[in-house]
């Protein structure tokens, strides 16, 4: 059997060595010392020639990994297959695949491949539902090889000033399907790259984000009168509780009666829950307090506040975007509703209206620290300040 001891030692010009294990397995010299080329000798059982194949050049093919090649070629050799014709053939099949690989397939197989190491569900079937709503349509049919940077355009041209966000996360994407491409010989070069020289230049990204459109706050009571009442379903009663906390859905949605102290007034929103991901604590006014004690009547297997009436489970973003719609809620904006996230900006222009701190409003909001001033008022969370506040804003809102 041949050993690396021995292999290492091959020279320029010596005879080729027999490896031992399999018959016809030789390691023969090259120029170069300690290297050596496998090949296999053996018969054709379709030609009855002798024929000798290369497995490849050592030491980067090992003396194990050259075994067993040759153990496979000599099964094959044995079921009637000329391993060499069997290779060539594979690389030809291997090529007219790849060269008729699409947009799409390729597309999908760059998904499979990543999304094994994506925690995030949700990201995981957006990465590759953009591109079947924008790409697809455009180039999902074309052969990767022949994907051009005017087709990249293409795809992109119809959002790329109107959805500017959503047009880079796509173009983002289709590049990493091209360089993917690339790295498998499928093409030469990444059309994504040129591409911004067939578009217009976008806005930039402080004229580009538009707010939430906001409810006036002197608006809101009315509103809540009219359109709230008694809360007597899960997404009135949401809708209310965002208001009158002023948090962002998203932490509402999710609430877990475990999480509230109702003898203290106190919920205590888990870090994994809050955007700056801190925990964060809301006093509870009076009447916010009364309305979780209402919620408490009705059951939840999950230990939802605001299960959805159905399955038991969080109620989704459109649930209070479809109420808001319903009832027509008037905002700031011109010619667009108000958002459940607006009713933040109403609180904030409420406080500073009626005289309270901007530290005191923005701790409540639970916005980022932006400088040294407004960090030194963050080393508490002024929980019992802000109080007073929240039980003044709840009861402007149910006068």
């Amino acid at each position: 059997m041949l050993r690396d001891v021995t292999a290492k030692n091959i020279a320029p010009n010596s005879k080729p060595l027999s490896d031992g294990g399999v018959s016809g397995l030789r390691l023969h010299p090259t120029k170069e010392k300690g290297r050596g080329l496998w090949k296999l000798r053996f018969i054709s059982p379709v030609t009855g020639k002798r024929r000798d194949m290369g497995l490849g050049v050592y030491p980067e093919v090992a003396i194990i990994e050259a075994r067993h090649q040759a153990n496979a070629a000599r099964s094959q050799v044995n079921q009637g297959i000329d391993p060499i014709e069997a290779r060539a053939k594979a690389v030809k099949d291997l090529k007219v695949e790849t060269d008729a690989l699409t947009f799409s397939e390729a597309a999908n197989k760059v998904h499979a491949d990543m999304k094994a190491g994506w925690q995030n569900a949700k990201h995981q079937a957006q990465w590759i539902n953009t591109l079947k709503t924008y790409a697809f349509p455009i180039i999902g049919d074309k052969p990767v090889s022949e994907v051009e940077v005017s087709d990249i355009a293409n795809v992109l041209r119809p959002i790329w000033l109107t959805k500017a966000e959503t047009a880079s996360r796509v173009k983002q994407r289709i590049h990493q399907v091209m360089e993917w491409s690339c790295a498998r010989g499928l093409r030469v070069g990444n059309p994504v790259n040129g591409v911004q020289h067939l578009l217009p230049k976008q806005p930039s990204t402080s004229v580009r984000v538009q707010h939430h459109p906001a409810m006036p706050w002197a608006d809101i009571p009315d509103f809540v009168k009219d359109h709230i009442g008694e809360a007597d379903n899960a997404s009135r009663a949401l809708l209310l509780f965002v208001i009158l906390t002023a948090v962002r859905s998203g932490e509402a949605r999710g609430a877990l009666w475990s999480e509230f102290d109702l003898k203290k007034k106190v919920w205590t929103i888990p870090a994994a829950r809050m955007k700056t991901k801190v925990i964060h604590r809301v006093p509870l006014s009076e009447p916010v307090t009364e309305l979780l004690e209402k919620r408490q009547q009705k059951p939840s297997k999950r230990g939802l506040v605001f299960p959805s009436p159905r399955a038991g489970t969080i109620l989704t973003d459109m649930a209070l975007t479809s109420f808001l719609r319903k009832h027509k809620a008037i905002s700031d904006v011109s010619g667009r509703l108000a958002t459940a996230h607006g009713f933040r900006s109403s609180f904030r222009d409420w406080a500073s209206e009626n005289g309270y701190s901007q530290h005191l409003a923005e701790r409540t909001l639970a916005h980022t620290v932006k400088n040294a001033v407004e960090a030194a008022y963050h080393r508490t969370d002024l929980l019992e300040q802000r109080r007073p506040m929240m039980e003044n804003w709840a009861k402007f809102i149910i006068s």
